[in-house]
């Protein structure tokens, strides 16, 4: 089969693809700027896997699945003996996008195995569970160091994209302050568990820990007056 066949018999099964929530993810990396699927990739491993994982071979198809359905456009570029095919956003790309962006997101997933283990723990051992909440409270810290860095070349730098800091600052305390959290929640627990016996099936539940987020969540409550003031007044 000629390259020129395959190339067609690719865009057939491309027009059939519908548009996901990649698709506008790819789609909103070339709203910022022209990229190849390699260096989209690289931006998807940089900061976009945080919170919408995706295969690599899924980030190279999409591209082409933006061009058949006219949100992109595929353009050879010639480097050195290689060509190399770079997309960017069109203008019906552009309108899409920022339909996508006006209608109402899906909300997260929580998608976890180690915390699926803490879950079932008594039907482990003590030191398999605290084996667990360890495991969690390094995988929480290396993150947090990560953010640490990024935040200190953001504030040296200004990032690569310095014309999206606003955005990138919204994003960069979500992830930094969900990073924070989970080594904190796993230092608790650990103290949480060290005293339980060894026959954790036994163990008492810390209702402390529940009366305190009854008394977070009634703290948390808006009173009458913080009401009033959040309300604006209508005028006539």
């Amino acid at each position: 089969m000629s390259r020129e066949s395959v190339l067609r018999r690719s865009e057939t099964i491309t027009k059939q693809s519908p548009l996901s929530t990649t698709s506008y993810t790819l789609l909103g990396l070339l709203a910022i700027k022209p990229w190849t699927t390699y260096e989209l990739a690289k931006q998807m491993e940089r900061t976009i896997r945080r919170f919408w994982p995706r295969a690599r071979s899924k980030v190279y198809e999409e591209p082409k699945n933006l061009v058949a359905h006219g949100l992109a456009r595929a353009t050879d570029d010639a480097v050195g003996r290689r060509t190399r095919t770079i997309y960017s956003i069109t203008p019906k790309g552009r309108r899409a996008f920022a339909a996508w962006l006006a209608t109402p997101g899906e909300p997260p997933v929580l998608e976890w195995e180690q915390l699926v283990k803490v879950f079932f723990a008594e039907h482990g051992t003590k030191s398999d569970l605290l084996a667990q909440l360890e495991q969690i409270r390094q995988w929480a810290d290396a993150r947090d160091a990560e953010d640490a860095v990024f935040n200190m070349e953001f504030l040296q730098t200004g990032g690569p994209f310095p014309q999206r800091a606003a955005q990138i600052v919204l994003f960069g305390r979500f992830m930094s302050d969900w990073h924070t959290m989970i080594a904190s929640w796993a230092r608790w627990a650990t103290t949480v568990v060290e005293p339980w016996p060894d026959d954790i099936s036994r163990a008492e539940p810390d209702l402390d820990a529940v009366r305190d987020l009854v008394a977070r969540r009634i703290a948390r409550r808006p009173g009458p007056s913080t009401t009033a003031r959040a309300t604006p007044s209508r005028r006539t």
